[in-house]
């Protein structure tokens, strides 16, 4: 009876920990879905500005022709959307961070105030790079493909150029991910540079799977700034891992 309640006691003792972990997880995911909601509310207000602004690769909000009763509403949604996570990315960062790297001392504390900032730009630095770069270059190659018109629906434009800034964003996170991975001991600044190889093939299949179109000029100009980054991560990786 002694030794089945010890056991007991023993499980319950390492269960408190992973409890906590679980608690303090839902309360951080709660606090980045707030900042999302009032970002969100907050991009409401210019919601059809921005709309007009995504539109202009495509030739203007009167190039596109919705043939459903609710798409305009999806739209205005999906891009309010848009707007609140790039506007509550530095929230939503560092939460993930202060339950990534918990137990932090005063000069880590530091470094995650630094940290958050250049992972929003990071981040802006992605879907800055998608709108200047990639749709640009995309968009009029695949209107014009086979020489076919092409008429486009609102849905589909702005499921489209949301999904490919929103994924390129997260894309150029790649520094900080593993600046946290050596941050953890997961990883080592001397593994990523003996992996290389391994990381190009990597790379070109994230280029791949988020690139618009086959041909390999927009691939291209998906790996060289995924790589760049990668050589960045190796850097930060270095200093990460210094004790």
């Amino acid at each position: 009876m002694g030794r089945a309640h010890k056991k007991a006691s023993v499980q319950l003792a390492g269960s408190q920990p992973l409890l906590a972990h679980l608690n303090e997880l839902r309360q951080r995911i709660f606090k980045a879905f707030i900042a999302v909601v009032i970002s969100t509310a907050l991009t409401f207000a210019f919601a059809n500005q921005l709309i007009d602004y995504l539109a202009i690769p495509i030739g203007g909000s009167e190039a596109l022709v919705s043939i459903e009763v609710t798409e305009n509403v999806a739209i205005f949604m999906r891009v309010s959307l848009l707007g609140g996570l790039v506007f509550g990315m530095p929230i939503i960062l560092y939460q993930l961070l202060r339950f990534l790297l918990p137990g932090l001392n005063k000069r880590e504390k530091g470094w995650l105030l630094f940290g958050v900032p250049v992972a929003s730009l990071l981040f802006l630095s992605g879907v800055a790079f998608a709108w200047f770069v990639m749709i640009p270059t995309a968009i009029p190659f695949l209107v014009t493909f086979t020489g076919i018109r092409t008429q486009v629906r609102p849905q589909n434009y702005f499921h489209f150029i949301t999904n490919l800034m929103f994924w390129i964003g997260v894309c150029f996170e790649l520094p900080l991910v593993m600046m946290i991975l050596a941050k953890l001991r997961f990883i080592t600044a001397r593994i990523l540079i003996k992996g290389w190889r391994y990381a190009i093939v990597l790379i070109a299949v994230v280029a791949a799977a988020v690139t618009p179109t086959v041909d390999p000029i927009n691939m291209g100009l998906i790996m060289l700034p995924l790589f760049i980054l990668y050589v960045l991560s190796i850097l930060l990786a270095a200093i990460a891992g210094r004790r």
